[in-house]
């Protein structure tokens, strides 16, 4: 093991490099920050390339910025190949303590590992060190697959993790990014493109294509077929591509499961249900139940799938018939998932609202649309937000340049002010 500690000093802060820590995102560092100074675990989860690993780096240096020796990080990524090494928590743990041995940091440790799931037993290590009573240690790791908070892990730290779901760039953090005023007209440039960090980097048509091509690919190999064993990738991608091109519309397994069959590719309820599991644990879609607004229920059946970045269909998929309406409402739906909120698809005397949000004591109505063209527009979109009899928040979003005055409590607001409302 000795051979690899110059690993640890190449991406180690007390190795005397500068790591690389791009767009501070306060949204998430901050909301962190809260919870350090225990041993509860921090878990970052998301989607491959939302900017996990930049995360983990941010609190690192902002750990040191605020007082913490540099030796007391120990920072790995096991998506580098100079960690391929690291197979099992055995190693893993063996590069924790020649770490300890030769670097010798005073007082509380703090480990991030990155990945942490490419480590075979990796729960065994993070169960060990967070409970550790004779010494101080304080963990957090990043992962890209839901499902690695399920089974052992779950187990083991029941109510001794918090988890934080990483999403990729929100408008506000576009808007920073790239210098651009909350307008109109930057909204519509961040909807007709994506928030996946790295495609701020690039900017030939050709390059951002190959590049969300790429990242597809990456992900449903990697953190689908290959963790899942899966038999038919062409009908898993196939799937991937109707989910993207039938986002914000309701959807069932049953009717996804005709579709395919109607093209002549025969296939199962059971195979469509798992593979559309397996793809949501990779965070490229994200599922919406029904909920019966009077009853306080979700409903069975029908629901919606939205897509965790709208550069899927914008770089890759724009052929189909997929309005700006329905990618606004997918942008809300991240927006509102983003705060923190459980996101349902609202049931009320036979209409559908958008989404019903809840956080805790509090509970949103959310009503989108891309334009109010006319009366006849004005009175459907406002209609089921009308229909609710509760006092809780309502709002119809929209692309319009003029925001409407407030009626019977429904606020409209202008979809590049959503952030600040919710």
């Amino acid at each position: 093991m000795n051979e690899y500690f110059q690993f640890l000093e190449k991406y180690n802060l007390w190795g005397g490099n500068t790591p690389q820590l791009g767009f501070i995102r306060h949204e998430y560092t901050d909301k962190i920050i809260e919870y350090i100074g225990n041993r509860l675990v921090k878990v970052l989860v998301g989607q491959r390339r939302v900017g996990k690993s930049y995360l983990l780096r941010q609190i690192a240096a902002r750990l040191v910025a605020d007082g913490v020796d540099q030796r007391n990080i120990f920072l790995v990524n096991r998506e580098l190949t100079d960690f391929d090494f690291l197979q099992t928590y055995k190693d893993l743990d063996a590069l924790f303590k020649l770490y300890l041995e030769r670097v010798h940091p005073q007082g509380k440790v703090y480990l991030f590992i990155d990945e942490v799931q490419n480590i075979e037993g990796w729960e065994r290590f993070v169960n060990s060190y967070s409970q550790d009573y004779m010494n101080e240690y304080e963990l957090f790791v990043s992962g890209s697959n839901s499902s690695m908070l399920s089974g052992e892990l779950a187990t083991l730290l029941s109510g001794r993790y918090v988890n934080f779901v990483v999403f990729p760039l929100s408008y506000t953090e576009f808007a920073g990014i790239t210098g651009k005023s909350l307008d109109k007209q930057s909204y519509v440039e961040y909807l007709q493109s994506g928030g996946m960090p790295e495609l701020f980097s690039l900017s030939q048509a050709e390059a951002l294509r190959n590049y969300v091509s790429a990242l597809k690919d990456t992900v449903l190999l990697r953190d689908v077929i290959q963790r899942y064993s899966i038999k038919d990738a062409r009908l898993l991608e196939d799937i991937f591509v109707y989910i993207v091109n039938n986002a914000s519309n309701l959807l069932s397994v049953r009717n996804i499961v005709n579709y395919f069959k109607s093209r002549g590719q025969k296939t199962s309820y059971e195979t469509v249900s798992a593979y559309l599991k397996f793809i949501e644990e990779a965070y490229l879609i994200h599922r919406a139940e029904r909920y019966n607004i009077k009853g306080r229920e979700t409903i069975a059946g029908n629901c919606k799938y939205y897509v965790n970045d709208l550069s899927f269909y914008n770089y890759l998929y724009r052929g189909f018939s997929y309005g700006a309406g329905y990618q606004l409402e997918n942008l809300l739906y991240l927006d509102l998932r983003r705060k923190g909120y459980d996101v349902y698809v609202g049931s009320v005397k036979d209409k559908e609202v958008d989404f019903v949000a809840i956080k805790g004591d509090r509970t949103i109505y959310v009503q989108s649309t891309y334009l109010l063209f006319d009366e006849i527009t004005v009175k459907r979109e406002y209609a089921p937000l009308e229909a609710i009899d509760d006092n809780y928040e309502k709002y119809l979003v929209s692309l319009d340049d003029i925001a409407l005055p407030s009626k019977e409590g429904i606020r409209h607001i202008q979809a590049w002010n959503f952030d600040s409302v919710i």
